[in-house]
């Protein structure tokens, strides 16, 4: 499935910068990922169906590795995760964190060791506690006291389990209210400023089933500033030092979470991870210095940074209706395969491939399928004027936090994944087919 590219036109007429780095423009207007076109994958799998990058997510891997040599790099498996993401991240040298019994059985059945995994959830049901324990995973981040007497028990009067505290440093961070998670009022986490993390620690030390090996923090998602990650090390750090002061008890591990914000159009500002690998590491030194304690291992938990820009949904156009002054470009996915410009606004830059036009740009409205006003994909993008149904339409950025969170809503079946590297493609994910939806209901 490999193709001739063409050279690429000036800067700034044609943007290609938020899309995978081995994206390459065909004569006839094509692209080509990881030495594939996007069309040829489209015929092959039908639409709607999306394309991960192979090369894409190994070289971010590499860049947090690179950057971080000292700490833990935990990939965020909730961001996407499938058998063959196991085996990338866990070749790559990355970690793991999971927030279900079904992401860690799905880790560790396809070969991940579990002591480099993380557990977290604000609300760990029997099962998630049960599987941790019978998987042996590394550590379990405790969200609320109840879980501390739960996980004691569970683990029994000869067991021993590794756990960690999830702090919530009272900062407001990300890039829109519903993925905020450093503040007070919200589900996550137990506070800092109240006491009742402090209080959990000293619980958490009381329990002879339990290791507290240090604390965990999540400020939000999609940071693209350094600033709030520095502002939370220190809040953490001081934590750190009153449990010392109080217990005896210094901890060697501190987690500070992902929330790595990338950019999803071009000329959107994206989190520089070089820049806060070195200003974590000299703060780290400086704050612990200052409080007269060692320097706890570092953790990081990046998901959407490492697969979202690795990412490609590419949708076949079914309708395109004039309506007053707007132009509705409808596709044949929608809200059931990407939910987040309807849960928070997210914005989108997609593309018209498999032909060339010279038409003049139209700024239309991209819509799904589903009955929803809200199935909204892309609102005010700019497409070919002449574009029909029948064209291809792919967005970029799209590896993160859509098929992960794909629903089953009108029964249209969930996309399929497919993975490019050096010009082949291979099948991860097959299709939702509606024999698999009616295999589901049982009832009559």
């Amino acid at each position: 499935m490999t193709t001739a590219v063409i050279p690429t036109p000036d800067a700034g007429t044609d943007d290609l910068s938020v899309w995978p780095a081995s994206t390459a423009r065909l004569p006839h207007g094509g692209l080509t990922v990881g030495g594939v076109d996007l069309a040829e994958v489209a015929e092959r799998f039908a639409t709607p169906v999306y394309v991960l990058d192979e090369g894409e997510v190994r070289e971010r891997c590499r860049t947090y590795r690179d950057a971080f040599p000292e700490a833990e790099v935990l990939y965020a498996a909730k961001a996407f995760l499938s058998r063959a993401m196991v085996r990338w991240v866990q070749e790559e040298g990355i970690g793991l964190d999971v927030c279900s019994a079904g992401e860690l059985e799905l880790a560790v059945t396809a070969g991940f060791p579990p002591e480099r995994i993380v557990l977290h959830g604000n609300a760990k049901s029997p099962r998630d506690l049960e599987s941790a324990l019978r998987l042996g995973v590394g550590r379990i981040v405790i969200d609320s006291p109840s879980e501390i007497a739960r996980i004691a028990a569970a683990v029994g009067l000869e067991g021993r389990q590794k756990v960690m505290v999830r702090v919530v440093p009272g900062i407001s961070a990300g890039g829109h209210d519903k993925i905020r998670t450093g503040t007070d009022g919200q589900k996550f986490g137990l506070s800092l400023t109240d006491g009742s993390a402090l209080h959990a620690v000293a619980r958490i030390l009381a329990q002879p089933q339990l290791e507290l090996t240090g604390l965990h923090c999540h400020i939000g998602s999609q940071i693209t500033e350094v600033k709030p990650y520095l502002t939370a090390l220190r809040r953490m750090v001081g934590l750190m030092a009153r449990i010392r002061d109080a217990h005896g008890r210094v901890l060697p591990e501190l987690d500070l979470g992902g929330g790595h914000g990338i950019a999803y159009r071009p000329g959107e500002p994206a989190l520089d991870i070089t820049a806060l690998a070195r200003k974590l590491r000299g703060e780290l030194i400086e704050a612990c210095a200052a409080a007269g304690m060692p320097v706890p291992r570092l953790a990081i938990e990046p998901g959407r940074a490492v697969v979202g820009p690795a990412g490609v949904a590419v949708y076949r156009v079914l309708a395109v209706k004039h309506t007053g002054d707007t132009v509705f470009v409808a596709v044949d996915g929608g809200m059931s395969d990407n939910p987040r410009p309807a849960l928070y606004g997210v914005r989108y830059a997609p593309r018209l491939i498999g032909r060339a036009s010279t038409a003049s740009p139209r700024t239309t409205t991209v819509v799904g399928r589903h009955c929803e006003a809200g199935d909204v994909l892309a609102a005010g993008v700019e497409l070919p004027g002449d574009i029909r149904p029948g064209d291809l339409i792919a967005v970029p950025v799209a590896g993160a936090y859509q098929v992960s969170m794909a629903s089953g809503y009108n029964m249209v079946g969930r996309p399929p994944v497919v993975a490019v590297h050096g010009g082949t493609v291979r099948l991860l994910v097959r299709r939702e087919t509606l024999e698999d939806l009616r295999l589901r209901d049982i009832g009559g």
